[in-house]
This record gives structure tokens, C-alpha cells and sequence, in this order.
């Protein structure tokens, strides 16, 4: 069985992918660069538009190719070498285009309207265009646009070094485990040992041989992440945004309640998290709760799955609820060629599904076999299988959804898997503990634990905003405090652990995204319930919203599914569902 990625499916060959690069450089910026002054007529946007679509469709081809093949190892120069090509050449597109949206705003919204009135074949981009005048008090003349895209290569700096810093010049550890064994410890196979370590030493060694990475390099950790509020400092100060969390919110239409409801539940109903903990410190026979502790079972599961399991077992628990036209796409995401299974030196660590705009999509894995990997595989599949739904609902300018949706299908998967392995008949007290605990920590990591990681971007964010300096002890003391409000736990009492936020990726890469994954789960968890209850229309409702791609506002997307999020009730029903399953957990550990 092939489970490497098969990228010549997107780009044959390099020359394909020189020669698509090349029109970028050579036709799609000069096209739109020539019709600046031109848009105040039909026949101006005409072209525009026509351009666009070209552009959206031969581009995207070329950056996912440059990106999955620079992910399969980052040490490889030359493939990172291209990709650095593709975002430059997106910089100087981003600069060529930076009159457009100005010149579209003087013509007004009913001008616009009444274009595609007469031209119904370019409704393609009414969303775009509603979106654009939406945001229009944040949209600068052409001059001061172009000058915005002439830094944009300056303000994604932070991300790039920061990958370069954790990925490409990673240096992981050697250590000697209480067995003799000697381990060679990564941010692919940490939590797997930890979770089957022998003694708390050896965790607390693995740990601390991941961990003391970012403590050794905290100063440049700190100035990176300074830099990354630098720029979004400089962005809110450019168009006016009252704040860097509306800055994030505003495009989508997203209402800052949402975000602040999430916080205020997450943060304030933690007694459930912390007597789960509790739970866990007094069964496991712990003197004090780690972080890195979580990664215990409760109930061992010494069941290995082989990639061919892990596929059988997604397939199956896709019987109950899903159509015949899910199970489908489901089986074809998941075609040889589509997925990178296995870790390897130098690759991109964790997981994604990428594609859309008429790219079909591929999962990258890290696969160790453990129960986890399992449902890894069944959340990249979920969005692979909202993008397949996307590119069929949507034309390809409406296709790319946003990430606050994103996370819904991935979510709804893992929920169908962990019900069909619990409601499998061979399942004995163990297995049952043990699929307990993984509903519970899914919770933990994804509800409390995201909404930490937002909360945390939030106080940085403000403390940037009022004009203080950001550096790694400042950095580190607003995480001591929130794991502390969040779990009661006091990291300062292990070793590295404050440094936490320089381990999380998305804080650096993509400013405000991890809460997202907090309030696509409290959707998908709804959504899911009300499917499984066989409520009329909830299935059809949740397919229909993935088939909306990127056509409509997100809030507006999860309402169609049946889930307000501009109230506090859903983020409640979250944490009420947290206090039932440890409720049970306990009962069941007693029995």
C-alpha cells in the first residue's frame, strides 16, 4: 500500500511548477497591475474578474505543491528555497493588486449590485465584494494599500523564522529511559512516550528533554513572537481596528461576544477540569498532578493499529449515521496517494488536510499506531471531506472556507468514533474507561485547553496594545497564570513548562485561530447531537452547510446547522457535558 504522498497529481514535475510560477510572475502580475484606473467601468471589471479567476485557479496549484513538498522535509533547502520563491511572488501579486480594492469601494455598493444584475456570470464574487464593503472604514486609498503590500513580506517574518527556528534547525534530544532504552525524543513521538513511559521519571525526562528546547532558545522565542504582535500592532495602528482581536474578527463578521462568551464560560466552569485531574492524581497514585501527566491512561489499551486497522475501523463507524455519498468521499480522501502516513525525518510535525480552489485535498499524518492515531485520521478526513463537499457546492472563489468552520466536520468524525467504539459489545471495564477518559480529554484539549491558548494570544495582544514590552518572561507569566485559573496547576513548579506558548505553532503562524477549534467543537458536539437523535432535517442541515464552502458568513454557516454561537448557551452545554463524564468516570473507576 502506497502512504506517501503523490504531488505529482498537482504539479507533474518541477518544469510544471516553474512554469506555473512563471505565469504568476510574468502574466497574472502585470494583467492586474494593467487595470489599475480601469475599474470604474463593466469592461474593467470584466477583466478583473476574469483575471481572478485564472489567477485562483493556476496559483493555488502552485503553492500547495511548494508548501506539502516543502512540509515532507523541512532540512531540504532547495524545496524551501521554492516555496520562499511562491510567497514572494504572492507579495508582489498582493503589492500589483493593491488599488483594486479602492477603486471598487468609490464605486459604490449599488454600483456594484447592479453589475451583477446585468452580469450574472461574475455573482461568483458577490460574497467577496460584500465582504470587501463590509470592512470598507478599514480599507486605504491605493497608495497607503500599496505600501501595506510592500511590507507584507516583513510582517509574516515572525512565522518563518519561527519555523525555521522549530522545524528546520530542530535538534532533538537524546536521553537514557529508566530500561536501558535510549530515545531520541520529538514533537512527533513525545506525548505517545510519555503516555506509555514506565516511571514518572522517565515522563518527566522526555518531557524535559522536548521542552528544555525552548528554554535554551527563550530569548529568540520571546523577540519572534514580539515581532509577530509587532505587526499586528502595525496592522491595527494602518486601518484603524480598535483592537488586534477585532482586527481577526472583523473580516468574518464575527462578533467579538463570541469570542469573550467562550473565554468567560471556559474560564470560570473549570471545576469538572479540575476535579477530573483530581481523579486522576488519586487513582494513578501521584503525589502531585503534571502537565504532561494527561497523557496517562487511566486504563491501559496495549492494542497497536496498523495504518490498514486505523482505515478499517474509520470506515466502519461511518455505517451508522452517514450517507452512501459520505461514506464515498470518506474512502476516496483517504486513496492512496492522498495521505503522508508516517513520521520522517525532517517532516512537518502533527497533522492537516489541505486543498481546495479546485485542488483535491490531502492529509499529512505523523501515524504511531496508539487509539489516538485513529481518530487523527478520522478528523483529517472529516475536513478533507467538508473540502470535496465544498469544491462540489461551490464555484471555486467560494470553495476556500474559513477556519471557524473549518474545525465542525473533523470534529463530527471523531464524535461518530468514539460512540462506535463505545457501543461495541466486546468492550470490557478497561475499554470502557479507557474510551471514557478519551471523550473526557477531548474536552480538555479542545474545548479548555484551546480557549487557554485564545485567552493567552488575548492578554499578550492587550498588553501589546497598551505599549508594553513583550519578551519571554512576560510571555511565560501570563501562562502561569492562566494554567493556574484554567487547571490549578502550577507550572512553575515544572521544569520548562512556561514556555509552553513557544511550542504552539498556530500562535505564531496564524494569530487567533486555536480558539476557533473551541468553538467548532462546541458546534459539531451540538450538530452531532442532534444527528444522533434523529432530529428532523439535522443531517441534511449539517451536509448543506458544508456544501456552503466559503459562500457565507461562518456565524451564519453553523446557525443554518442549527447552533447559535452568539450566545452562551452552547459553550454551557459543553461544560455541563464535562461534568457528566467525569461524574460517570468516577462512578465507573469505583465500581
Amino acid at each position: 500500500m502506497n502512504t506517501s504522498w503523490d504531488l505529482s497529481r498537482i504539479c507533474a514535475s518541477q518544469e510544471e511548477f516553474e512554469k506555473g510560477l512563471a505565469w504568476c510572475k510574468e502574466v497574472a502580475i502585470p494583467g492586474v497591475a494593467s487595470f489599475k484606473g480601469k475599474l470604474g467601468t463593466d469592461e474593467g471589471l470584466i477583466g478583473y474578474f476574469e483575471l481572478n479567476k485564472e489567477i485562483e485557479k493556476r496559483l493555488m496549484k502552485v503553492a500547495e505543491f511548494a508548501s506539502m513538498r516543502s512540509d515532507l522535509d523541512k532540512r531540504d533547502t532547495k524545496n524551501a528555497q521554492d516555496l520562499a520563491r511562491v510567497h514572494l511572488a504572492f507579495n508582489d501579486l498582493g503589492a500589483a493588486d493593491s488599488y483594486a480594492q479602492p477603486e471598487i469601494l468609490a464605486l459604490g455598493k449599488d454600483y456594484i449590485d447592479a453589475f451583477f444584475a446585468k452580469h450574472p456570470e461574475y455573482k461568483d464574487f458577490d460574497y467577496q465584494m460584500d465582504k470587501l464593503f463590509n470592512s470598507q472604514k478599514f480599507v486605504l486609498d491605493g497608495e497607503k494599500e500599496g505600501l501595506l503590500a510592500n511590507y507584507s513580506a516583513l510582517s509574516n517574518a515572525g512565522s518563518q523564522l519561527y519555523s525555521m527556528l522549530s522545524v528546520a534547525d530542530a535538534m532533538p534530544k537524546t536521553i537514557t529511559l529508566s530500561d536501558g532504552r535510549e530515545l531520541t525524543v520529538t514533537q512527533a513521538n513525545w506525548t505517545h512516550e510519555v503516555e506509555g513511559a514506565k516511571t514518572e521519571e522517565d515522563r518527566k525526562a522526555i518531557f524535559e528533554a522536548l521542552y528544555s528546547y525552548y528554554d535554551e532558545r527563550k530569548n529568540t522565542y520571546g523577540e519572534i513572537y514580539s515581532q509577530v504582535l509587532n505587526a499586528e500592532m502595525a496592522e491595527l495602528k494602518s486601518r484603524g481596528f480598535s483592537s488586534i482581536l477585532e482586527e481577526h474578527l472583523f473580516n468574518n463578521k464575527i462578533p467579538t461576544s463570541v469570542f469573550t462568551n467562550l473565554v468567560e464560560v471556559a474560564s470560570s466552569n473549570t471545576a469538572a477540569l479540575k476535579k477530573y485531574y483530581e481523579i486522576k492524581r488519586k487513582y494513578l497514585g501521584l503525589e502531585k498532578f503534571r502537565s504532561y501527566d494527561r497523557f496517562i491512561q487511566l486504563a491501559k489499551s496495549e492494542t497497536k493499529y496498523t495504518y490498514e486497522d486505523a482505515l478499517k475501523l474509520f470506515y466502519d463507524s461511518l455505517e451508522g449515521l452517514y450517507t452512501e455519498d459520505y461514506k464515498a468521499k470518506a474512502r476516496e480522501v483517504t486513496a492512496e496517494g492522498y495521505v503522508d502516513v508516517y513520521p520522517a525525518p525532517g517532516k512537518r510535525s502533527g497533522a492537516y488536510s489541505s486543498g481546495g480552489s479546485d485542488v483535491h485535498p490531502y492529509i499529512l499524518l505523523n501515524y504511531n499506531g496508539g487509539l489516538d492515531d485513529v481518530f487523527t485520521l478520522a478528523h483529517e478526513s472529516g475536513h478533507s471531506v467538508h473540502t470535496l463537499y465544498s469544491m462540489e457546492g461551490q464555484p471555486i472563489l467560494k470553495q476556500n472556507y474559513t477556519i471557524f468552520v473549518a474545525e465542525i466536520a473533523s470534529t463530527f468524525n471523531e464524535h461518530n468514533l468514539l460512540d462506535y467504539l463505545m457501543k461495541k459489545e466486546d468492550m470490557s471495564k478497561n475499554d470502557k474507561i479507557f474510551l471514557l477518559q478519551k471523550a473526557i480529554d477531548e474536552i480538555c484539549a479542545t474545548f479548555y485547553r484551546q480557549t487557554l491558548f485564545g485567552h493567552y494570544e488575548w492578554e499578550a495582544a492587550k498588553k501589546a496594545e497598551a505599549g508594553e514590552p513583550i519578551n519571554h518572561e512576560v510571555l511565560s507569566n501570563i501562562m502561569v497564570d492562566l494554567y493556574q485559573q484554567y487547571y490549578g496547576i502550577d507550572i512553575r513548579e515544572e521544569k520548562f513548562k512556561q514556555f509552553v506558548w513557544a511550542y504552539i505553532p498556530h500562535l505564531f503562524y496564524t494569530p487567533f485561530y486555536v480558539y476557533q477549534y473551541a468553538t467548532s467543537f462546541t458546534a459539531s458536539m451540538l450538530i452531532y447531537e442532534n444527528v444522533k437523535a434523529g432530529k428532523p432535517g439535522a443531517f441534511e442541515n449539517y451536509i448543506n452547510m458544508l456544501k456552503m464552502g466559503g459562500s457565507d458568513y461562518p456565524i451564519d454557516e453553523v446557525k443554518s446547522a442549527g447552533v447559535d454561537l452568539t450566545t452562551k448557551e452552547p459553550f454551557l452545554a459543553v461544560t455541563r457535558r464535562m461534568e457528566y463524564l467525569v461524574d460517570e468516570l468516577e462512578k465507573l473507576l469505583a465500581e
